[in-house]
């Protein structure tokens, strides 16, 4: 059986909000739903994610591993950056 859109969106928002969203926020991130169509999901990545580095490797090898784990019709993952999220997503030295 297979489900509609309105059931795997559903199930993509579920899991940002129990499952994503916990991890990356201990690190001042935030990850927002964009859209999902025909198994692609784009995600934003804010907070402390815009414009890190290290966020494309959150994304592919922990948050797209995770979605696809748990809602197998996602075939693909990807992000856009929030522009205007106003954090320094890098570590600065403390003076």
């Amino acid at each position: 059986m297979s489900r509609t859109n309105e059931e795997i969106v559903q199930t993509i928002h579920d899991l940002i909000e129990t499952r994503i969203q916990p991890a990356v926020s201990s690190h001042g991130g935030k990850i927002n739903f964009v859209s999902y169509d025909e198994g692609k999901l784009i995600l934003e990545l804010s907070g402390a994610c815009a414009g890190c580095a290290g966020s494309t490797a959150t994304l592919k090898f922990g948050v797209e591993n995770m979605v696809k784990h748990y809602v197998p019709e996602v075939t693909e993952v990807d992000a856009i950056h929030d522009e205007n999220s106003g954090v320094e997503p890098y570590y600065k030295e403390n003076t």
